[in-house]
């Protein structure tokens, strides 16, 4: 377990955990920009918030992905478009669903499927169609049994294990597969669901607000901000569990007394929530560390392949892809499920800090392994989760002026519910506005229809 220590030179005394946020459900408010006409039906929407993207991301897309300016801009704008095609294929294909993945600049789109019928339909779709043996849910399942053993005994030699869909198999990654096989028997899975990967990683915490912003833990401890967020009229930030436990005090990087933890969770999950005092205003962006700073406009989650980029106190901004979703990690603190992994580097103090992809918040960074002289893999635990675990929304403007004081409750009423399954013309209704679906899915926690263009048109 790693800290970082303060700039006095304290030695950081909070107990740490796992790099991020956690995976289950969350719901974040997102203002429209004004004026932005809907896209007609069955036409790829741009990329969400395409028109925000910072000099600073767009630097460090080029520099860690080999990309020019242009194609880290057609790049995120692909990817968008693969998200929106990716949750209609997902609700058409039902339990045949086998995961989807973006490949290459141009974001190439690969949906999987148990049934071969299911081809034609995806490549008309847009995508390319790939046949495999098991569903999603099937991989989902497995990974959800290991999990509970997990929790309740964290697994000797077994580092990591994830649902990767490009195998289409479960991976467990383990120092000896004799770990690895008593791991699978004590759960119940089959070994034909699961690849088993000799690692010799070590995962550890990187513990040590605008996201990516410092805070300093009862003035010793330093982690780094995720993103702001508001519960009704007080603001705070969301980051990772293993920064702090509730009644911890915070202080912000200027060391000007700042808030405390409201609530946490780590083991298990890695997140946590900071309410801060009046000094604070809470705004749409995360830290570019003299790039400039990057607007934040939603929290769409991206699919495998995608690009996402860190940041964070300690190494500031840096980029890479989505490995895999739905995660699995044991720290020495214990398992920490739901992550999402990916080749992005980390270090100690970067823990909490922002992933964000294009302009889309991910999660806050949880742990990993390797620095950013090196390489090497980082956790992260999404977003949406933590914001449904505490009531929180997104602070998302679209702009750097700082929140209205009238921003509307996390549930702003209306029909629009997550877990409804819509189909093409459907109309509902999500707060005081009117929305028509564009093509058919199923909700998802924060597919709010101001925050999918693709999904849903304002009438």
């Amino acid at each position: 377990m790693l800290r970082k220590r303060a700039l006095a030179a304290c030695t950081a005394t909070v107990a740490v955990g796992a790099l991020a946020l956690a995976g289950l459900t969350g719901t974040a408010s997102a203002d429209p920009a004004a004026g932005t006409p809907a896209p007609a039906a069955g036409t790829p929407a741009p990329a969400a918030g395409s028109a925000h993207l910072s000099p600073g991301l767009l630097k460090a897309m080029q520099r860690d992905l080999g990309l020019t300016a242009a194609e880290a801009r057609d790049r995120i704008a692909g990817e968008s478009r693969a998200a929106a095609l990716t949750a209609g294929l997902r609700y058409s294909l039902g339990n045949r669903f086998a995961g989807a993945r973006v490949s290459g600049d141009d974001a190439d789109l690969t949906v999987a499927t148990t049934d071969a019928a299911d081809a034609a339909r995806i490549t008309k779709a847009g995508a390319r169609a790939e046949v495999v043996d098991h569903s999603l849910a099937e991989l989902d399942a497995a990974k959800a049994a290991l999990d509970a053993v997990a929790l309740r005994t964290a697994p000797k030699d077994v580092t990591a294990w994830y649902v990767d869909v490009r195998s289409n198999r479960v991976v467990v990654q383990a120092g000896k597969a004799s770990a690895a096989d008593a791991f699978l028997a004590k759960a119940g899975v089959s070994r034909e669901l699961v690849t088993v990967a000799r690692s010799t990683e070590r995962p550890r915490t990187f513990t040590d607000l605008r996201g990516g912003d410092a805070y300093y833990m009862n003035g010793s401890g330093r982690c780094s901000i995720g993103f702001p967020v508001k519960r009704g009229t007080q603001g705070g930030f969301v980051s990772a569990g293993h920064c702090g436990t509730p009644g911890v005090s915070t202080s912000g990087y200027n060391q000007q007394a700042q808030g405390s933890f409201q609530g946490s969770t780590f083991p298990g999950r890695d997140y946590s929530w900071v309410a801060t005092n009046t000094n604070w205003t809470p705004r749409p962006l995360v830290n570019g560390y003299g790039n400039g700073d990057v607007t934040v406009t939603g929290s769409t989650e991206a699919i495998e392949g995608s690009s996402v980029c860190r940041s964070g106190s300690t190494t500031g901004w840096h980029c890479g892809t989505v490995q895999q979703r739905n995660s699995s990690v044991t720290y020495q603190e214990g398992t920490v499920s739901g992550v999402t992994r990916t080749n992005v580097c980390a270090e100690p103090g970067d823990s909490g800090g922002s992933f964000i992809s294009g302009s889309q918040a991910q999660g806050v960074t949880s742990g990993g392994t390797g620095n950013c002289s090196q390489g090497g893999v980082t956790y992260f635990q999404p977003l949406n989760p933590a914001l449904q675990a505490y009531g929180l929304t997104l602070v998302t403007n679209g702009s750097t002026t700082p929140p209205d004081p009238t921003d509307p409750p996390t549930d702003p009423g209306g029909t629009w519910a997550a877990g409804t399954t819509y189909a093409a013309g459907d109309v509902v209704t999500y707060g005081s506005a009117r929305y028509r679906c564009l093509q058919g899915h199923q909700a998802q926690p924060g597919w709010t229809p101001p925050n999918v263009p693709a999904l849903w048109q304002a009438v």
